[in-house]
């Protein structure tokens, strides 16, 4: 980059717009992130209770079951085995030792969302100093002043590291993802952990190459090619001829190397194993590809708007101020990350969170490259949009919930009965705390700013994500409960369990009718019940509707003895039935 470029760079920067963060806040947000809303709650269907069923499975089903995930009898042949591996292993590790503190189920769950927090870890270390990387390069370095003031190279670097991770924290859509025990938190952190090793491969390209390799093994064998591609595609393009990784393309062979041999290590016991399971995965691959769609274009445009709230605006400006650096590391790595699953999803069969999370991380790491590029009466309009934004989402909260306890607003406890009928409200008084100490933190949060008035860039970021956690933090203290007795099947899961005892016959066995696989998980993670594909099966446990039972256009309506029925209590749509067919 020629010094008359340098002189025209869209960053204006001062030192103390780089005053360093205190890393302590970083840890404190990154905690509180991760630890809220992980813990203390049941597994909720589909992504969240299908993934604890398979590691359950795997470690208590036979020996394929640990090589191709299985939900009890039913091959789950969409992900790769790398999510189960990892859980099925922390809950034999870590469940015996929970079990003296709680029950082996709840030790199970909680053990089994052990390894969010390694996702977690390794995806925020991997944003961290990749943008690190990319920040400290020559091509981002704001304009010299004429009297000196610039920041330094590392402090720059540092500040735009700062703020990737802090815009990857207060993104919307990966909030709740993060916190499941399914593929998409490793999802997003392998790619996470391929972006630094590209970005390590500017200096390091030997070192580099292997993490690389590693991170896409590893992303393939958590989502197949739906997960890998993406990331697959993007590597060759952040080698093109313009950019100054194109002489470093030779390194990319040991990355080829250690990514097939990891895969073909699972794939061809796999295919050994069980041809059936093997072709099922690969059909499902291929199967969820297509042309593009105008369904899948009309989600795109209306879900990830607000799956990437708020960085997609920052990234398109951080496009549009960096025009002239397209070919910068800082821009186009980051960009083909971003645009090769945006592609990807184009041909996708169905997209949805999981395919739109691969977008987070690369929109986070230009929104930051965005904000030396703008003026501070921006930046500080932005501020006050954070500080209205999270104050009304916080008021919000504390008002639904203060409907629900005491039935004023009467308009907004009605709504709220409606959702959760049958639902006793009580106070946790925990709970209540931890969510009054969040709410003040914000209001700390809040005064800081206002009475500061800090002139360091970081500034909006750290409003931004403390107003998202905050908010977060009240809904998984306050709420849980409700949300538990909505979305959990361990009330539904008991009952069924109960009828079985009464009515299920010495070595009789039982097949299931039009259940999902969530269900069917929920089913085998609470209760231990496993359905056989035995058609022969007299006891039936049926999915089906309220309104199918009421008008007869439910199976075996007619010929089959309902010997038990429950359903989820503030569930309108959907319920069970325990069925007797054929001969008593």
């Amino acid at each position: 980059m020629s010094s008359s470029d340098s002189l025209s760079t869209p960053a204006r920067l001062t030192a103390t717009a780089t005053v360093k963060l205190p890393r302590l806040f970083l840890l404190a947000v990154g905690v509180i992130y991760i630890l809220a809303g992980l813990f203390f709650r049941d597994p909720w269907k589909t992504d969240d209770v299908v993934g604890l069923a398979t590691m359950l499975t795997a470690l208590h089903g036979d020996g394929s079951a640990m090589l191709l995930p299985q939900v009890g009898t039913l091959a789950h042949a969409q992900d790769g085995p790398l999510i189960m591996w990892v859980g099925a292993f922390s809950i034999w590790l870590f469940s015996p030792l929970l079990e003296y503190f709680t029950t082996p189920l709840n030790a199970a769950i909680i053990a089994s969302r052990l390894p969010n927090l390694l996702w977690f870890g390794l995806l925020t270390s991997s944003v961290w100093y990749g943008s690190y990387l990319l920040g400290r390069r020559p091509e981002p370095q704001p304009l010299a002043l004429p009297f000196g003031g610039e920041p330094t190279v590392r402090d720059y670097g540092r500040m735009i590291a700062d703020a990737a991770l802090l815009l990857i924290v207060a993104t919307v859509g990966i909030l709740w993802r993060m916190h499941e025990t399914s593929e998409v938190p490793a999802l997003i952190a392998f790619q996470a952990l391929a972006f630094y090793a590209v970005a390590r491969m500017l200096d390091k390209p030997a070192s580099g190459s292997v993490v690389l390799g590693l991170a896409l093994g590893a992303a393939f064998l958590t989502r197949g090619w739906i997960g890998a591609l993406p990331i697959m595609l993007a590597v060759p393009f952040c080698f093109q001829p313009r950019s100054v990784l194109w002489q470093e393309k030779k390194w990319l062979f040991i990355t080829a190397v250690i990514s097939a041999s990891m895969a073909l290590l699972w794939w061809i016991p796999a295919k050994h194993t069980s041809s059936y399971w093997a072709q099922n995965w690969w059909l499902w691959n291929i199967q969820s590809f297509s042309w593009p769609r105008y369904k899948v274009v009309a989600s795109m445009l209306r879900d990830l708007p607000w799956f990437l709230w708020p960085t997609w605006p920052f990234a398109l400006l951080a496009l549009w101020r960096w025009r002239l650096w397209l070919a910068a590391p800082h821009i186009w790595i980051p960009l083909m990350f971003l645009a090769w699953p945006l592609i990807t999803m184009l041909f996708l069969a169905d997209v949805f969170e999981p395919e739109y999370s691969l977008t987070a991380i690369p929109a986070a790491v230009l929104a930051a490259f965005a904000l030396p590029t703008l003026r501070r009466g921006v930046v500080n309009s932005l501020d006050w949009f954070a500080v209205m934004c999270f104050s009304l989402t916080t008021a919000t909260v504390w008002l639904g919930w203060i409907a629900l306890q005491t039935g004023w607003p009467r308009q907004i406890s009605h709504n709220i009965a409606r959702q959760t009928a049958g639902y006793e409200a009580y106070v946790s008084w925990p709970a209540l705390l931890i969510a009054s100490c969040g709410t003040l933190a914000w209001i700390a949060l809040v005064r800081w700013r206002l009475h500061s008035k800090p002139v360091a860039l970081w500034r909006g970021t750290v409003l931004s994500a403390g107003g998202l956690i905050v908010t977060w933090l009240m809904l998984v203290t306050l709420w849980m409960p409700v949300l538990d007795y909505v979305r959990s099947y361990r009330d539904v899961s008991a009952q069924l369990a109960s009828a079985l005892d009464t009515y299920k016959k010495p070595n009789e066995c039982i097949r299931a009718l039009a259940m999902g696989t969530g269900q069917r998980a929920s089913f085998l993670v609470f209760n231990g019940i496993n359905f056989s594909y035995d058609s022969t099966c007299t006891l039936v446990v049926q999915q089906t509707s309220p309104q199918s039972v009421a008008n007869g256009s439910a199976a075996y309506s007619d010929t089959g003895k309902v010997l038990w029925h429950g359903k989820r209590g503030a569930d309108r749509h959907e319920m069970f039935r325990l069925l007797r067919i054929g001969q008593e």
